[in-house]
């Protein structure tokens, strides 16, 4: 058997700075350090800062006052902004810039009153966060779709304005379908200056197409409530490859490999290398024996952490 591995693949440059960001905060200000939500969504991540001594939170208030607090990657909304300065709480924002970008797209809109349709995934912090960066009124206000059929029941006026944003780790092939119903329905619409998914989303895709040219089976390594690599094992299905989402070397079933020659490897942007060395190893003691490395675009972009944890740290 052969391994093939998708290129790119793993940690993104939000994830990489959102992790940078936490082991800063807890080098400069020691334990405990809190964080709204996962840092980023991966059980090895999130369980590795765990012991280090970092509190994941969802509810504010169980935050003790003056103590730091860091945004996840996903963003937050401006209520717990809002809650977060009433708690003199120490912030630290790890939102990825993408998202952030998102965010002022939509809070220029709700300064404007246009109404706004946002595609994502329901319940996905991200979704929730963005959703808070506008300001619902009577005049106007932000609706969630998830598919064409939601874009169907809107019930926005089809000759006003109306704007659409997007969760930034979706299916490019699927959102298509669904911007194209949103055009379709209404005359007067407005995009994004650029499109809202990421970069290292759009790349982790199109290089997971490309190994389901090659692959008889596909192994995608995330959390299962990792946006991004859920919609890589979709992807890689779609095309008709068997494909599993797993966290680690031990959710492998030798089974799986029965009567396959080339395994394609990928990861999503929030797992780590070290997730794919380990699963590598593992294949090896299965029978695999070579391990190629894809042609792929090279990532190179780096978001900058925050001053305060440089000059401290």
């Amino acid at each position: 058997m052969n391994i093939i591995l998708a290129n790119p693949r793993g940690f993104c440059a939000g994830v990489d700075r959102a992790i940078e960001i936490t082991n800063r905060a807890l080098d400069v200000f020691g334990s405990p350090i809190y964080v709204k939500h996962e840092i980023v969504h991966n059980k090895y991540v999130v369980d590795e800062l765990k012991e280090k001594g970092v509190i994941f939170i969802e509810d504010i208030n169980k935050v003790p006052e003056y103590s730091i607090l860091i945004y996840s990657a996903h963003g937050v909304s401006e209520k717990i902004v809002q809650e977060s300065s009433d708690r003199n709480l120490q912030v630290f924002n790890a939102t990825c810039p993408l998202v952030t970008k998102v965010h002022m797209e939509v809070a220029r809109l709700s300064k404007k009153q246009i109404n706004t349709i946002l595609v994502g995934h329901k319940g996905h912090p991200e979704v929730e966060g963005t959703i808070g960066r506008y300001n619902s009124t009577e005049n106007s206000k932000i609706i969630l779709v998830e598919d064409e059929n939601d874009v169907a029941n809107l019930k926005f006026n089809t000759e006003d304005q109306v704007a659409y944003v997007t969760q930034t780790t979706l299916s490019i092939d699927d959102t298509a379908s669904i911007i194209n119903a949103i055009k379709s329905k209404y005359n007067k619409i407005i995009e994004p200056p650029r499109g809202d998914i990421c970069y290292a989303t759009t790349n982790r895709q199109n290089a997971v197409k490309e190994l389901t040219d090659k692959c008889d089976i596909i192994l995608v390594v995330g959390s299962e409530n990792s946006s991004n690599s859920n919609r890589l094992k979709e992807i890689s299905t779609r095309a008709g490859v068997p494909s599993y989402l797993i966290d680690c070397a031990n959710d492998l079933d030798v089974e799986w490999l029965s009567n396959k020659k080339n395994i394609g490897l990928t990861a999503g942007a929030s797992a780590p290398e070290t997730l794919v060395a380990s699963i590598i190893s593992k294949l090896k003691g299965f029978g695999a024996l070579n391990v190629i490395e894809s042609e792929g675009i090279e990532e190179n972009i780096t978001f900058k952490i925050p001053k305060e944890l440089i000059s401290k740290s």
